[in-house]
């Protein structure tokens, strides 16, 4: 991404996003970093000065000057119409993850630069995977849920623990890479599986067969794009090795989740841990409520609460590298976003 002169000047810059999330992503401190370098072009009648679509949409001229557009979650999609109210835009920075829903064509054409948030949600997420994984390997779940079942402590089969294990990983994005580089602390094996990236050093690249049919845990931190939905079917899960455990924190219909229920009903050495299920939530009565080789979990993985300051803090920054000129580390590129969610 090419830098742009450095210039010591104040920049007008607005918010625009759902207003409710707002503040859980734009704490103070990052508020008043953006204020120490841009006039804020505010609406009026709402808390914050936070524009929502709608309000952006009953005001057609009220953006005309702005040059830097804050957004995140809610926020305006970035089309002719919108683009024609800010015909001064330079920068957009998206507090949130994937940009599928905001950018379009119309956008691409312009050639303005966005900044995605994506790497710093990837975090929490990665967390909770490797907080998964170890876990995974100590049968934790698995003895929890027999506890439960026989309202007494038991311990279930011989986990393998996290000494020498194998843990694949499938996909490279952020989140992947970044579970990647948090096992480094782990006396683990690691492989992974990606057809467009490399693995980072210490992790071995193999295919997707060897990864399922080798691993104690497979991660799961694909894209849900039309070619992967379904992706892991029944071969693949047939073919997991005894007592393995498959954790996915990506997207649920990259699963065959029918084809799942009936495997860890057929394998009960088999055991799933599930941030994302398809539909989300599951249906009442799914047999992943009941099945003793199976955990829900409400799609926790993902940036809760104060963990959502992580994202403005990260495109704030970017915003102050920008007016020093110096070059964008998150900017999204478009072969980058055709491959994302």
């Amino acid at each position: 991404m090419a830098t742009r002169p450095k210039e010591n000047r104040m920049f007008a810059a607005a918010f625009a996003m759902d207003p409710a999330r707002f503040p859980d992503v734009y704490g103070p401190e990052a508020r008043a970093r953006v204020l120490a370098r841009a006039e804020l072009v505010e609406d009026p009648t709402a808390p914050g000065g936070v524009w929502s679509p709608g309000r952006l949409a009953a005001a057609p001229d009220a953006l005309n000057d702005v040059e830097v557009l804050f957004t995140g979650w809610g926020g305006p999609v970035l089309d002719v119409a919108s683009l024609a109210r800010m015909p001064r835009l330079a920068l957009v920075l998206y507090a949130a993850g994937s940009v599928r829903r905001i950018v379009t064509e119309e956008f691409w054409a312009a050639g303005l630069p966005i900044v995605t948030a994506a790497h710093a949600n990837a975090v929490p997420v990665a967390e909770f995977t490797v907080a998964q994984i170890v876990y995974a390997l100590k049968d934790g779940w698995r003895n929890v849920l027999a506890a439960r079942a026989a309202r007494a402590p038991v311990r279930v089969g011989r986990a393998p623990g996290a000494y020498g294990a194998t843990v694949g990983v499938l996909s490279l994005g952020e989140t992947g890479r970044l579970v990647c580089e948090r096992l480094r602390g782990y006396d683990l094996r690691v492989v992974a599986h990606d057809p467009y990236a490399a693995p980072p050093p210490g992790v071995r690249a193999v295919g997707l067969d060897e990864l399922f049919a080798t691993a104690d845990v497979v991660s799961v931190h694909t894209p849900l794009v039309p070619e992967t939905r379904g992706l892991v079917g029944r071969r693949l899960l047939a073919s997991m090795k005894p007592g393995a455990t498959l954790v996915n924190t990506a997207r649920g219909a990259v699963l065959d989740e029918p084809a799942l229920i009936d495997v860890l009903t057929e394998r009960p050495d088999l055991f799933a841990v599930l941030d994302v299920t398809d539909p989300e939530p599951p249906l009442p009565g799914s047999p992943l409520f009941t099945l003793p080789n199976a955990v829900v979990t409400p799609h926790l993985a993902g940036s809760q609460a104060l963990e959502r300051r992580r994202l403005g803090d990260l495109v704030v920054g970017e915003f102050e590298r920008w007016t020093l000129g110096e070059p964008l580390r998150h900017a999204l590129e478009r072969h980058a976003y055709e491959r994302m969610a």
